[in-house]
């Protein structure tokens, strides 16, 4: 039987869009591929998927993958957006994570890799709509609401992607206790490099201090990791 998850791959090499969806097919996605920005554009003006894997480079645009990136997140805080690329240097992952991608791969991943951090990145979206023992709580003026992947800050919605939930989540369950940038990926459920963990804490906290310039909850532990300040 076929997913009702509707996954879109945007990917201007023939060979391995086909690739692509054939793998993920017979994982039982529903699959729909595009080759260029104008196309991808045109689709997400009409319709969202449940996840969306992009490269960067499309056809003649070096950074097309970064628009399209910029541009979905705008329009959902909460869609899971993958990047695979053949660039792979440090800026270009960072500059992706600044703009609300979840998760950036080179292409010389493996198969079975990819499909696994693809699941990994729907398990974490589905994780609070499956439980409906903890759908909300508080931690002072932060309010967290597990069943939609959502965070308040003085009853203001914050435009978090899913990792960045899962983060937040995991420092403000515990305030004072230390945790370590291993273990925000473990719970995060992603596996970057210390870098990666960086720039998504600076960017959690730039979306909070957007809606309370006095934002000052997620302190850096030099040498250890962060720990949210009641």
């Amino acid at each position: 039987m076929k997913s009702t998850k509707h996954i879109v791959i945007v990917e201007d090499e023939t060979d391995l869009l086909a690739n692509y969806k054939a793998a993920l097919s017979h994982q039982g996605y529903q699959v729909t591929g595009l080759s260029s920005r104008p196309q991808a554009d045109e689709f997400f003006s009409r319709q969202l998927p449940d996840l969306v894997i992009l490269d960067i480079g499309l056809i003649d645009e070096p950074d097309a993958g970064f628009d399209l990136c910029r541009n979905l997140r705008q329009q959902s805080a909460s869609l899971p957006i993958l990047i695979l690329t053949a660039r792979d240097h440090e800026v270009d992952v960072v500059s992706g994570l600044r703009l609300g991608a979840d998760d950036y791969l080179s292409k010389d991943i493996s198969m079975p890799h990819l499909l696994a951090r693809v699941a990994s990145l729907f398990r974490r979206s589905e994780l609070g709509l499956n439980n409906p023992q903890i759908n909300q709580w508080q931690q002072g003026p932060l309010t967290v609401l597990t069943d939609n992947l959502q965070l308040q800050w003085h009853n203001q919605n914050v435009p978090l992607t899913v990792t960045e939930f899962w983060m937040v989540q995991s420092l403000a369950r515990y305030p004072g206790q230390v945790k370590t940038r291993e273990q925000l990926m473990q719970d995060a459920n992603i596996y970057v490099d210390e870098g990666t963990i960086t720039s998504h804490i600076k960017r959690i906290r730039k979306k909070f201090m957007a809606i309370d310039p006095d934002f000052n909850c997620i302190e850096t532990v030099h040498g250890m990791g962060y720990r949210w300040q009641p």
